[in-house]
């Protein structure tokens, strides 16, 4: 046979009898104005908590930004010494002004071929987003008209 507590037959009673009680009591408007302000507050930890990843994770792609951008330079000083050094070596074997002209062709054919191909992709970039704007639209749509 099961006993019963103390506090149990002292009719004391436990926190969540008590709030089912109230709950009991308590009118549909303000159940309903209960559970709109609970998903309001969970609403609100889920944007923070969404707010608090972004900001880690931009801190990461900053410092990830940071070294594509040392990764450039030294790529771009790379290739300015990968120049004089074939200036200096076409140089023993024409006049060195020549030589420069050549290297510096080289380099403007380099830059009109990925000008060319920098401007066509540029062209199919579009700066709506299409499938938000298509989706907001629906969106729209069914608010005016829910059951359609």
């Amino acid at each position: 046979m099961a006993t019963i507590s103390s506090r149990a037959r002292s009719g004391a009673h436990s926190p969540a009898s008590e709030e089912v009680r109230s709950v009991r009591d308590r009118s549909a408007g303000e159940l309903l104005a209960a559970v709109t302000a609970d998903v309001q507050h969970l609403f609100r930890q889920e944007v923070r908590l969404a707010k608090a990843e972004i900001q880690e994770e931009a801190a990461k792609a900053g410092k990830a930004a940071g070294m594509f951008g040392g990764a450039g330079f030294a790529g771009y000083m790379v290739a300015l010494f990968l120049s004089l050094a074939a200036v200096f070596g076409l140089a023993n074997v024409m006049d060195a002004g020549w030589a420069a002209l050549i290297v510096t062709a080289v380099w403007a054919v380099i830059a009109a071929v990925l000008f060319v191909l920098g401007r066509s992709r540029m062209r199919e970039v579009s700066p709506k987003p299409e499938r938000t704007i298509e989706t907001l639209k629906e969106d729209a749509q069914w608010a005016r008209h829910p059951t359609k």
